[in-house]
């Protein structure tokens, strides 16, 4: 039989295990024009919080008790394909099953002779895409400028500040641990790492790390850090808005300091992006990315949890900070 994880109920605030449940069907026959993939490794992101949600959005919502997408590598057991054989990897937006049919479309060839196979939903897919173009694009670093990076410790922020380094900018990141914040300094080369859950006071922890101001603020995590951050930014400062994971689980909009006036009187820039809409920039966005990574100029942390069944519970630990870098499933 064929594990099949479903949406169960929309959560209410943080999910739980219970907003899931993992039935199982008949393995299916591929078709012609077919193939029959075997999930490898599944990728869980913190922007699936939104997409359970009954609200219109960028992608649509999953629908209740069908399965849930998300990002996977997976095998190809059989083929009726042209362009696919058995024994080939492959990358695309999947449904969570062990098994599954595709007719190929959006589905590309990954290979573990190029890079380890989990690092194609990692640095080498959408995470090193968002860290790259996010920041290349938005934040438009200039040589000594200062980059602060809250949610540095998640897949998408230790890229960020790797290469945000690489451009001569110096880096702080802002995490939820000391061993998280020693591994920023240590292994993805930030000049500082702020624990915002030992710190009493952000605002001014930004601003004895970054005397000089803050020239780009990459935010992935939204609420009161941002706010520390915003008020210490510097003129002309740019703001990449990636995502705002400590509102998502928020059952009302919290009240937080109006952002106009710091926008208005520093002339700063505050956009938020989707990584699918500049796609027309993956090709040469990939190829810098290989490059770095071959030359042992950037590195990536995965944090792998073994086994189907435990994926719900992968995703809720993105919520407590649980990962290190990108978090994985194995199958």
């Amino acid at each position: 039989m064929n594990k099949v994880i479903l949406l169960n109920k929309r959560p209410h605030g943080i999910p739980k295990l219970s907003d899931f449940q993992i039935t199982s069907e008949e393995i299916p026959t591929a078709k012609n024009g077919e193939l029959l993939l075997k999930t490898a490794y599944v990728s869980v992101d913190p922007y699936l919080r939104g997409r359970m949600n009954d609200a219109k959005s960028y992608v649509p919502s999953f629908e209740l008790n069908k399965p849930i997408q998300s990002g996977i590598i997976a095998e190809v057991v059989e083929s009726k394909h042209a362009d696919f054989k058995k024994g080939d990897f492959v990358s695309g937006s999947l449904d969570w099953k062990e098994h599954q049919t595709s007719n190929g479309k959006g589905l590309h060839k990954v290979s573990s002779s190029d890079a380890k196979l989990s690092s194609y939903l990692g640095i080498l897919g959408m995470t090193g895409l968002t860290a790259y173009l996010g920041l290349t694009e938005i934040g438009v670093p200039k040589e000594g400028e200062t980059i602060v990076v809250s949610g540095a410790g998640g897949a998408v922020g230790t890229v960020v500040g790797q290469i945000g380094k690489l451009l001569g900018c110096k880096v702080v990141g802002i995490t939820g641990s000391d061993e998280k914040a020693a591994l920023l300094t240590s292994t993805f080369k930030f000049d500082h790492a702020i624990n915002y859950k030992t710190n009493p006071d952000i605002k001014e922890a930004v601003k004895s790390t970054c005397p000089e101001g803050v020239d780009i603020y990459f935010d992935n995590v939204g609420g009161e850090i941002s706010d520390a951050v915003l008020a210490n930014i510097n003129k002309y400062a740019r703001l990449p808005v990636c995502g705002a994971i400590s509102l998502y689980n928020e059952t009302e909009v919290p009240l937080g300091p109006r952002l106009q006036p710091i926008i208005l009187t520093k002339s700063a820039t505050m956009r938020g992006f989707i990584i699918g809409d500049l796609s027309e920039k993956f090709p040469a966005a990939t190829k810098q990315l290989t490059s770095w990574l071959n030359d042992g100029k950037i590195t990536f942390a995965e944090t792998i949890v073994e086994g189907f069944d435990n994926i719900p519970q992968a995703f809720l630990d993105l919520f407590e900070g649980k990962n290190k870098g990108k978090m994985i499933v194995k199958i």
